[in-house]
């Protein structure tokens, strides 16, 4: 059973926290704050971390800091500032991923599961998809070695997707994997643009698409030719 370490010092996210993830057969300890958490890590084999960035002794950054100096281990910060500055220092510093509160309990467990899903394949951050790269840990896209500029969701679609080449996900996975944190989801025709656009940034033909196949009547999925 994977173990995850919740430090947030707000005891009612930590307790939604732990039932969400007990429900998903993770093992859970938790703390409040950042000395007990760097604690936790020397005495505990820990799987992933959830770091909120405001703690009541000393911020994210510097636990992420000194824990990545005891243990590499997977770190998804937990923000309540969405501020794109905020979310690229997290990424500078080596972060797995961020999420916002308030955030879906579903969109948690997939940013959790892609996480540990990429941290078991290693060292390895960067996904190949012909002549397209994904730079997992810059969190950027590149096209023959220029650097594809995709929005935040457009990103986080094509992500989904190549983290499971081969794997057909129906609009409705989709749609669930990227539910939006103010209770308003991204409907199916709205899913068509954002994949038209992600098409016409990566493939060579996006009205023959080689990298994102769509699957009639089902959904869409990388092709394994990738």
């Amino acid at each position: 059973m994977l173990k995850i370490l919740i430090v947030e010092d707000e005891e009612t996210i930590r307790v939604g926290l732990k039932y969400y993830l007990e429900a998903e057969n993770f093992e859970v300890i938790e703390t409040a704050t950042a000395t007990d958490a760097i604690l936790k890590v020397q005495e505990e084999s820990v799987d992933l971390i959830l770091l909120d960035i405001n703690l009541p002794d000393m911020d994210g950054y510097q636990v992420f800091d000194q824990i990545k100096k005891v243990k590499d281990i997977p770190i998804i910060f937990l923000t309540a500032n969405d501020l794109e500055i905020s979310i690229v220092r997290g990424l500078d510093m080596g972060a797995d991923d961020y999420i916002t509160k308030p955030f879906k309990a579903r969109e948690l467990i997939s940013r959790i599961k892609n996480v540990l899903r990429r941290s078991s394949k290693g060292n390895d951050s960067v996904i190949t998809m012909k002549d397209v790269k994904i730079d997992m840990k810059q969190a950027k896209v590149f096209k023959n070695g220029i650097d594809v500029m995709l929005t935040a969701l457009e990103y986080k679609i094509l992500l989904i997707l190549a983290l499971n080449p081969n794997v057909v996900f129906s609009r409705e996975k989709i749609l669930a994997d990227i539910w939006d944190v103010n209770e308003a989801y991204v409907n199916d025709n709205t899913l068509t643009v954002y994949i038209k656009r992600i098409r016409e940034k990566i493939e060579d033909n996006p009205n023959e698409p080689e990298i994102i196949e769509t699957v009639r009547g089902v959904g869409y999925k990388v092709g394994g030719s990738c």
